[in-house]
Formats: C-alpha cells, structure tokens, sequence
C-alpha cells in the first residue's frame, strides 16, 4: 500500500501553482532569502494571487522589513501589484531614503488611498517627508474633514507633539454619568482602535480632565463624570518638543497623555507606541552623533550620500589630529634621543582617549535624559575626577612596571606613570565639562562633544608625557 503522504499534493498558490511551503524567517529570525527570491518571482511575473497568498496576515513591521529586503524597482511593484490589501503603515516601518523611493514611483492617487486607511499620526509620518506639491496633491485628493485634520498636524513644528498624536479620541462633557458615557461607546461605530482614558472637555473643547477606563467601568451607572475624573491628567503641548513628551511618559509610566493646544483646547493625544518610538529615534540618533555619523544616515543610503555624511567629520578629526601631530613635532629632539617614548606614546593617548570616551557618553546620555543639571553638575565633575585619578593611579603603577621590564630603564618608570595619571584625570575632566558646556550653549553635545575631548585626551596626553620625560631626563 502507498504512503498517503506520498502522495499528498504539494500546496498551491491561488494561481494554481504548486509552491513548496515557505517561511518568512528563518530560524535564527532571520529573513529567509528563499522567501524573498519567492516573492520577487511572483511580482515580476505579476501574479498579484501568488504575491498576495505569500504575504497575507503580514504585520506592518514584517511587510516593511520584506520591503527593505526587496530590489529598489520591486518595491513600487509589489504595492501596485497588492492594491488595497497592502497596509501603508509597513511604510512607517522602513528607512527614510527607502520610503521616499517608493513614494516617488508610486501614483498620487495611489499614495492618497493609502494614506486614508492610516492612523492619523501614520499618515502624518508619511506625508511630512513629501515635497510641497506632492503633499498637496495627495492632501487634495482624500475627503475634507481628513484633509483639514492632517493639515492642522502638519503645521506644527517637525518633531513636536503635534505631528506624533492621534486625533481619533473620546471626549465627553463633565455632566453625563458614566452609564451615558459606556451607553455612548457601545453605540458608536467610529471609536478609536485603541484607548486607555476618557477626556472631559468644555463646550469650547478645553481639557477639564480626564477618566481611566479602569475607573470607570468600576463606577455606578448614575455617577456623573466630572465627580470621578482627575481634574489635573497628564498632558502635553501640540507644540513641545517630542522628546520631551517622551521623558513625562517614561518619568511617570504613562500609557496616554492628553495633547492641547496653547489655549489649553484638547487636540489629540499621544499613546505609549508612538512614544516608544520616538525613544528609539533618540537613542539612535546619539549613538550615530557619537560616533560622528550623520543621525540621519540609514543603512539604505547610497555611497555618495554616506561619503557626504561623514567627510565633515573625518576633516574635523584631520584638523584635530594635526594639533596632536604638532605638539609631537615640538617633540622631536626627545624621541630622535629616546626611542622609547616613541613606543610608550600610543599607549597614553590610547588610555586617555578611551577614558574620555567612557566619561563623555555618561555625560551625553545623562544630558540627553535631563539626568545632569545645573543641581547635580558640579558633585558629577568631582566624582569624574576622582574616578579619573584613581584609575590613574592604578595603571600608572601598571604600566610603569612593564615600561621598566621592557626597556630596562629605571628612570623611565616614574615618567609614563606620571603621564597616565595626569592624562585620565584630565579625560574625565574634558569628558564631562565639554559636554555641559556645548549643552549650555545650546549645542548638541552628542554632535560636537567627540572630537573635542578626543583632541584633549591626545594634546594633554602627548603633551605631559613628552614633557615630563623631556624634563626628567634633561633631553
């Protein structure tokens, strides 16, 4: 008798065509080439029923990753080829340069029917990076209310509030009772995916407070809202900051937060996934401005755009670098007369520059958290010092040893001993204080503080090494 297995057909396609069975990640989560290679078939086949059987169900995250994965001309394709059961919010999900690709090949009328299913604050998103006519266009095409709204949130400042709310939201006046509020919310058909909180707002639409869904579904029918509701919730300005918006969230554990406008009107509100979003942005923007990457830079950018990006920086590091290569010159009779020090030097600048570097990205991210102030600034330069000559003395006494061991010079000891300590301490010190400083200024120190304390580690560093050892053996 024959295995039934044997002879189960493969799957297939809507099409008809017999696939093998397929994953989209593999597993180490990973996605999976063949998987791609299967998807890029179908669209260049223009099997939209193939195409649309491989991605159904597909999370706005994974769609987008499937996107990057995808060949730059195979993009514009597969949206065209999924029409309505593509989800435009996989476009919030992909590289800035990608999105802007695919949005320049795709129709307006296309864009604008995308846009329409989208979140407010998504399709916000999409719709800030567009040029001026083509954001009119699309803006024009979508229906008056939707029109007037994205409008509203687009003429807040980049990067506020304003531009990361939702306007979908439930508002009720202070005088009904809770069961008017839950007969309200059962009745009504357009309601918010998702709430946390009922907003109570006067007749011309200022926020009075705001009531806990928790709260409310454990109070009597008769009770009236304005006798439960916190007259003083969380919110913030359309016009603040975002990363501000960010801090109150992640200060005081908010799910939702309440966004006004400057007379105090409500105008939308802010949820916890648009916040942590928002902390992603920020965290990865410093860990690029520290390194002195553009924060813009993406891994889907051209060669030209990333050569552009970080040129500035590499003759900023040219320049700082030749001050260093300067006082090594007022050196040179030292080192023509003692090899050693040439040998030893790479290892003081190295100690300090890496010294610098630990104290200056606990002061830039305790700046960027609004964890370092004027309060506290002062015992955080004490402690860094102290830091800075303990760990200094430490490798001084290390590092001396090997230096008497390797070249046999006794003398030569004390010299690089000296160096070390003088060198962390001063690190820590241009670690911390340069950082406050640009900050005082109003710069921001995760763009500026790098090659500034990088270029002290390595003057001061060269500087007393070579000096003292110049000093102490009379050269």
């Amino acid at each position: 008798m024959q295995d039934v297995e044997n002879r189960t057909p493969p799957p297939s396609s809507p099409s008809g065509a017999a696939t093998a069975p397929l994953s989209f990640r593999d597993g180490n989560q990973d996605i999976d080439p063949a998987f791609v290679d299967a998807v890029s078939e179908a669209i260049r086949a223009a099997d939209a029923p193939r195409l649309q059987h491989l991605v159904e169900d597909f999370h706005e995250s994974d769609l987008g990753d499937l996107l990057e994965a995808l060949e730059p001309e195979d993009r514009p394709r597969l949206i065209e080829l999924l029409g309505p059961a593509f989800d435009f919010a996989a476009l919030t999900e992909v590289d800035d340069a990608v999105r802007e690709e695919i949005l320049e090949e795709l129709e307006t009328s296309t864009v604008a029917e995308g846009v329409r299913e989208l979140d407010h604050d998504d399709a916000v998103y999409i719709l800030e990076d567009l040029d001026e006519e083509d954001k009119a266009e699309i803006l024009e095409q979508l229906p008056p209310v939707e029109r007037v709204a994205l409008q509203r949130a687009l003429e807040y400042p980049e990067g506020s509030a304003g531009r990361r709310m939702q306007n979908e939201l439930i508002a009720v006046p202070p005088f009904w009772t809770v069961g008017q509020t839950i007969d309200f919310m059962r009745e009504t058909e357009n309601l918010p995916d998702t709430f946390y909180e009922i907003f109570v707002i006067d007749p011309g639409g200022h926020l009075l407070g705001a009531v806990p869904l928790d709260k409310l579904l454990r109070s009597k029918r008769p009770v009236t809202i304005q006798s439960i509701m916190d007259d003083d919730p969380d919110r913030v300005r359309a016009t603040d900051p975002q990363e501000d918006a960010a801090r109150l969230f992640q200060r005081y554990n908010l799910v939702s937060a309440a966004v006004t406008d400057e007379a105090g009107r409500l105008v939308g509100v802010l949820m916890v996934d648009d916040i942590v979003d928002v902390l992603d942005e920020e965290a990865d923007a410093d860990i690029k401005q520290l390194g002195g990457v553009n924060s813009e830079e993406e891994l889907s950018d051209t060669v030209w755009d990333i050569v552009k990006s970080r040129s500035t920086w590499l003759f900023v590091n040219l320049c700082t670098a030749l001050l260093s290569a300067s006082v090594i010159n007022a050196f040179s009779g030292s080192l023509q007369k003692m090899v050693a020090l040439a040998v030893l030097m790479p290892i003081v600048a190295s100690m300090g520059g890496n010294a610098g570097t630990q104290t200056m990205t606990v002061a830039v991210r305790a700046l960027a958290t609004r964890e370092l102030g004027r309060a506290n600034a002062w015992r955080i330069i004490r402690r860094e010092m102290v830091v800075g000559l303990l760990n200094g003395a430490a490798f001084a006494l290390l590092l001396a040893s090997v230096a008497v061991l390797w070249f046999g010079t006794a003398n030569l000891g004390p010299v690089i001993g000296l160096a070390i300590v003088v060198t962390l301490v001063s690190a820590a010190f241009g670690g911390i204080v340069i950082p406050l400083a640009l900050s005082r200024l109003g710069v921001d120190p995760a763009v500026s503080s790098g090659p500034l304390v990088t270029t002290i580690t390595d003057v001061v560093g060269f500087f007393s090494f070579l000096g003292i050892a110049t000093l102490w053996f009379g050269l």
